[in-house]
């Protein structure tokens, strides 16, 4: 999957339509092969977008969870930790 598409669900606060529709974008871009539609594709391509952000939004407001919310900086700064140790340069 995309690297660029983060998991947005039980988040507080709740991801934001922006999110979803980056994440949409990002995901139709990967399944479309391309980053930029031609002229002749680009009506297609935006609606997909809008339907993938709607299918999107609407399973983040039905989904259910007993674990209470992660906390956005401090999910941030685990990645940026992991991010860190697999990209470290090793010495020797």
């Amino acid at each position: 999957m995309c690297r660029n598409i983060h998991v947005l669900h039980n988040f507080a606060p709740p991801a934001a339509s922006e999110e979803v529709r980056a994440a949409s974008l990002q995901y139709v871009r990967k399944v479309a092969g391309m980053t930029k539609p031609s002229q002749a594709n680009q009506e297609a391509f935006d609606r997909a977008v809008d339907q993938v952000a709607a299918a999107t939004q609407e399973l983040l407001d039905s989904l259910v969870t007993v674990a209470p919310p992660k906390d956005r900086e401090v999910e941030a700064a685990k990645a940026r930790e992991r991010s860190r140790k697999r990209f470290a340069t090793q010495a020797g």
